[in-house]
């Protein structure tokens, strides 16, 4: 099911959308979408981590299995 959502942006926000969409050759509009759906699945994910780490014991068996410190890949989120 789609859902319609309107939202308001700074003339330079909406110039960049724009500019960015035209380097990829797509429909602003298509990207814009894409772009919201994709932020938004980053921050179920990032929440979704966090609760599973606060949960007793968690974050310690995953220290144990993979190291307490990042890897050379990870970045901060």
């Amino acid at each position: 099911m789609v859902r319609e959502l309107r939202i308001e942006l700074a003339e330079e926000h909406y110039e960049q959308l724009v500019r960015q969409a035209r380097e990829l050759h797509e429909d602003p509009t298509v990207y814009a979408g894409r772009v919201l759906a994709q932020e938004l699945d980053k921050a179920r994910f990032l929440g979704g981590s966090a609760l599973f780490l606060s949960t007793p014991g968690v974050r310690e068996e995953f220290a144990s299995r993979f190291g307490p410190q990042p890897g050379a890949a990870a970045s901060a989120a």
